[in-house]
């Protein structure tokens, strides 16, 4: 287990946490009525920035674990 990558896989996550996290689950409940499809849109593409980078973040934490070197696609 590589404990430098492994530090570095958790301040990623704690940095998505602090950047996205709000953002894709916000704490008020929210009227579907009044969402936009601006603001649906804008909801999407965060989650879906959130998924992505999260799914990367996972990769490294494997990774970091078991001491593999995939090649990025």
């Amino acid at each position: 287990m590589d404990v430098t990558k492994l530090k570095h896989v958790y301040d990623r996550l704690d940095l998505l946490d602090d950047r996205l996290t709000h953002r894709v689950r916000p704490r008020q409940p929210v009227n579907m009525g009044r969402l936009t499809p601006q603001l649906m849109e804008e909801r999407v593409k965060t989650l879906s920035e959130y998924t992505v980078e999260l799914k990367e973040i996972v990769r490294e934490l494997v990774e970091s674990l078991v001491g593999l070197q995939t090649p990025r696609a």
